[in-house]
């Protein structure tokens, strides 16, 4: 079945019945009927039918209701009963990055056991071109496998002996086999970068093991290292990863900019593809100071050349941050200790805010333990004296995984928000083994954040740590669990299902002041909306990570089709190179797919355990998850 131009086809629009239009009666573009539509709207939050016109929604009600807005151009898409939603608005995603990457990346996102993983990774070291590199950068973690544990430099070496590999593991460490060492150019005479630890054997060489310790910049100068795409190719790299993140109902995207993304230079993709209508998810950028000792330059030099707002509705720039100063920033490896921050940061710090209060340009802070808070609160209460807060400027702490109540008061007084992600999902068990289980009980608190009034978006920190994969985060808020399954947070402090998908929808909106044309469905706000494979809203808890849309609509544009809708979206591309991993594998691997692999993969860990307890070398009694990358 699918959504088709005019009524005269096999699409199924019982309930649909033209009736007489007046002629001041514009039919609508796009009509979603037989559909359980959450609105995310308090003062409508139930409709059976959406209509779109000019990249509006101009109506909402039941199938009877709406029947008079169908014309002969109308497309008309029956849910068949599935649940909608208002897109969904990931606050904090690295999508311009992650788009410039994207087709270069063997994702482990999503994938059940680590043999599969290994054998994903085997297979591609068969295609890819001698000089290129495999990269599997984030997006998952040793919990989610059957196995609970990592690969080793090893299993590596054995699965692409020639062709370098590159490993991601959170923002905690990296693994290289030995191809990868030689193209890095790492010896045992290169030193250790500050704030990293290139490990070495006994014979004082690399052995392949990157530590962030607690600096994840080894990590990403490293992974520079690796072939870039030619302009062409990046373009169609960011198009497919657009419509990956469309695949799991993602309309809208604030990009926190990040390492290695320099302002205009690698906007450029993203900036060819609004002009040309191309986007098919929109995004609100930040900018974010490169390097360290020239951060109120470049700061100073877009307050003067550009400001926030600049764009249109597709594309727009939102502000400064996820960095103003690099000495102001923390670390948020969970399996070391938290980082000091240098004396006196404080001056250079209060000299770019002031610089952007000052110019009307809001910001964002990387900001994940609370004693930065406290300190960067200082200052903005410093600058409070003068008036600059709270002001007209928006700005909000991301992460803020340990900020204490008093913070959390300190923020509302000064006219500030919050973005949460899911990095608990992935980092949640070194977390807890480090601080303790009450600690992690309430990391982020995000429920002190909602009963003080603060505006909270949420999202995931993708790519480089958590999935893209929105549903795994709306798993996390709801359940409080890891994607290994462990329960973080105690049953007697859940967030409703509701206020999760609010955190992602409409929470997004204000944080970049689109809070009157998106995050619900009314009337006048976008035509943004995904029809789901399961709903959300009744689904057994543990099914949530596993959704996905079958149908997603932006401004009145099915961008993504599945299921009963596939080939109603626009064309795209091929995937290019031809040897990429997501033109074999895709993206997010599915679990429903994985199943027998998983009790394969399971099957085989036990036996390996067995056989290990029948020769001494291990207990009779499981071990708890453990992280082999840290036991030196």
């Amino acid at each position: 079945m699918s959504g088709v131009t005019g009524l005269s086809t096999s699409m199924p629009v019982a309930g649909v019945v033209p009736a007489q239009r007046e002629e001041h009666v514009r039919a609508a573009d796009l009509l979603v009927r037989n559909a359980k539509v959450f609105t995310g709207d308090p003062g409508r939050p139930d409709a059976g039918a959406v209509a779109i016109r000019d990249g509006r929604v101009t109506a909402l009600g039941d199938d009877h209701d709406l029947a008079h807005l169908v014309g002969p151009e109308t497309r008309v898409v029956d849910a068949l009963g599935r649940r909608v939603i208002p897109g969904l608005n990931d606050s904090h995603l690295h999508v311009i990055r992650g788009g410039l990457n994207y087709v270069l990346e063997l994702r482990w996102d999503g994938v059940r056991s680590l043999r599969h993983a290994l054998a994903m990774l085997r297979e591609q070291a068969g295609r890819t071109p001698k000089g290129q590199w495999i990269r599997v950068v984030g997006g998952w973690t040793a919990e989610q496998f059957a196995e609970r544990r990592m690969p080793t430099v090893a299993e590596l070496n054995a699965a692409a002996p020639d062709t370098p590999v590159f490993v991601l593991h959170l923002y905690q460490s990296a693994l290289m086999n030995r191809a990868a060492v030689r193209a890095a150019g790492f010896t045992r005479d290169t030193p250790d970068p500050r704030g990293g630890q290139i490990v070495r054997g006994r014979d004082g060489e690399p052995n392949g093991v990157l530590l962030a310790a607690p600096s994840a910049l080894i990590l990403y100068s490293t992974l520079a290292k690796a072939p870039a795409l030619d302009e062409v190719d990046k373009r169609t790299s960011t198009r497919h990863f657009l419509r990956e993140l469309n695949r799991f109902g993602l309309t809208s995207a604030v990009d926190a900019a990040g390492g290695f993304q320099n302002f205009p230079d690698n906007y450029a993709t993203v900036v060819d593809l609004a002009r040309s209508g191309e986007l098919s998810l929109r995004i609100a950028y930040h900018l974010f100071p490169q390097t360290a000792g020239q951060e109120l330059a470049d700061l100073k030099r877009w307050t003067e050349t550009v400001k926030p707002g600049d764009g249109d509705e597709w594309l727009r720039l939102n502000g400064a941050g996820e960095n103003l100063t690099w000495a102001a920033a923390d670390f948020e490896n969970f399996s070391e200790p938290r980082p000091e921050l240098a004396e006196g940061y404080e001056t250079e710090f209060e000299q770019a805010v002031r610089l952007l209060m000052e110019n009307g340009w809001g910001f964002r802070l990387h900001a994940t333990y609370d004693e930065t808070i406290r300190r960067d609160l200082a200052v903005f209460e410093k600058l409070a004296a003068e008036g600059l807060f709270p002001g007209d400027n928006r700005w909000l702490f991301d992460h803020a995984e340990t900020v204490s109540t008093d913070s959390l008061d300190r923020i509302a007084a000064l006219g500030g928000a919050l973005s949460v992600q899911n990095r608990m999902s992935f980092q949640g068990t070194a977390f807890r083994d480090r601080y303790g289980a009450e600690a992690a009980a309430h990391t982020p608190p995000v429920r002190a954040m909602l009963d003080r009034g603060l505006t909270v978006g949420a999202g995931t920190d993708a790519t480089r740590v958590s999935s893209y994969n929105p549903w795994v985060a709306l798993h996390w808020l709801v359940t409080g669990r890891t994607v290994g399954g462990t329960a973080l947070r105690p049953s007697g402090n859940p967030i409703s299902r509701e206020t999760a998908l609010g955190l992602y929808t409409r929470g997004g909106a204000r944080l970049t002041g689109e809070q009157d044309v998106k995050g619900v469905l009314r009337e006048g706000f976008y035509g943004d909306l995904a029809i789901l494979s399961d709903d959300y809203l009744t689904v057994p808890e543990a099914a949530i990570p596993d959704i996905e849309a079958v149908l997603t609509v932006v401004g009145g544009r099915i961008v993504y089709a599945s299921a009963e809708y596939e080939g109603l979206d626009e064309a795209l591309p091929p995937v290019a190179p031809q040897w990429s991993p997501v033109a074999h594998f895709g993206g997010y691997q599915s679990g429903a797919a994985q199943a027998s692999l998983v009790a394969e993969a399971v099957a085989e860990s036990e036996r390996h355990r067995r056989w290990r307890v029948g020769r001494g070398s291990a207990p009779d009694t499981p071990p708890p998850f453990h992280d082999p990358c840290f036991a030196h």
